[in-house]
């Protein structure tokens, strides 16, 4: 993190910015922010009034905690200030509110402009910021075309450094930060998070008898089939080799909470029948065409273990830890089962 007293560069942007929330939560060098940068203010309520007091070029919003009124606010800030471009500094549990106020309202007036995953440097966003001033200057059309072409370009860097590069899943780097940050989000809004670590059984025999070809075929079939089981926002990772990770969690759109009914002593019962089902997918699954021959149908096995939070751990350090000792005891065991952190009776399969 950068100290107060380095200078930052805005990067040529032109106007006041202004940032909204806590900045602390947005960008890693928070504490080189000064008043000749940007105005900072703690609510919406003080934003709206600084934006009647001033021209701002660009406004940034940190959603942690301003996601429940998140639509209202966003109104109310595009109506003070037409002009200005808006962007959303999201955690990555929150890029799916995010991605819903990117875009025109039904007005025909967008309500947020872009968004960005924090924490991230303060240049990033007064680069995003200072690019939308240039486009403004250029015929529209052409201006249309350049922010499209950045947009992709940047977006495609994204999936690089987030992506594993063979099962198209999230890879470890992001698997880790996401968890970090889900769990940080859970204290404070009494959530509740569950960790599953698995990997194929016996995968280097595969490699060995049948080749890598085989091998990574064996790995995309258990990604797609994992995917699937899981809801859309359960994050799904590649965390190196034959292992994989599953990070479950409250819906991040839904404002109804779930009951949270529990299976097994502490863990969702969602979570649970997800489990489950995929390991039934997996004795369905064919991997005939994939070179294991007529007899592939149901030889892929996994053995996992799943930890939750707040019971099992308070940080992905702990969850990790402990998911993969209930893993490692599902091996010992005898393979093909998902274990329980700390029950007498860890077997998934024995929970009703």
């Amino acid at each position: 993190m950068k100290s107060p007293d380095v200078p930052i560069s805005s990067n040529g942007v032109s106007g006041k910015i202004l940032l909204v929330g806590d900045i602390n939560k947005a960008f890693f060098d928070a504490d080189a922010i000064t008043k000749e940068l940007c105005e900072v203010t703690g609510s919406m309520p003080d934003a709206i009034m600084a934006i009647a007091k001033n021209n701002f070029t660009g406004i940034g919003i940190v959603m942690a905690g301003l996601s429940a009124r998140l639509s209202s606010a966003l109104k109310s800030l595009r109506e003070a200030n037409s002009k200005a471009k808006i962007i959303l500094l999201a955690q990555m549990y929150e890029e799916p509110i995010a991605r819903q106020f990117v875009g025109p309202a039904s007005n025909g007036m967008s309500t947020a402009d872009d968004y960005l995953i924090c924490p991230i440097q303060l240049k990033t966003f007064f680069s995003m910021v200072s690019s939308a001033e240039y486009h403004g200057q250029t015929e529209p059309a052409l201006a249309a075309s350049i922010n499209a072409g950045l947009e992709k370009r940047v977006k495609q860097l994204e999936i690089l450094a987030t992506t594993d590069d063979l099962t198209g899943l999230k890879n470890r780097r992001y698997i880790w930060e996401f968890c970090r940050q889900i769990l940080e989000h859970a204290k404070e809004e009494d959530g509740q998070v569950t960790l599953l670590i698995f990997d194929i059984d016996n995968f280097k025999q595969y490699n060995d008898v049948y080749g890598h070809p085989v091998g990574d075929m064996i790995l995309k079939q258990a990604a797609i089939l994992m995917r699937c089981c899981c809801r859309v926002h359960d994050v799904v990772g590649r965390i190196g080799g034959d292992e994989f990770a599953v990070i479950f969690w409250d819906d991040p759109i839904s404002k109804i909470r779930n009951s949270r009914r529990k299976a097994g002593g502490y863990h969702p019962k969602e979570v649970i029948f997800i489990a489950k089902r995929f390991i039934k997918e997996l004795e369905k699954a064919e991997f005939e065409e994939g070179g294991l021959g007529p007899k592939g149908k149901g030889v892929l096995t996994i053995s996992g273990g799943l930890a939750s939070f707040p019971r099992d751990g308070s940080s992905e350090q702990e969850l990790f830890n402990k998911a993969d000792s209930a893993l490692l005891e599902a091996k010992r065991s005898g393979k093909n089962r998902i274990y329980l952190v700390g029950q007498p009776q860890s077997d998934i399969a024995d929970i009703e």
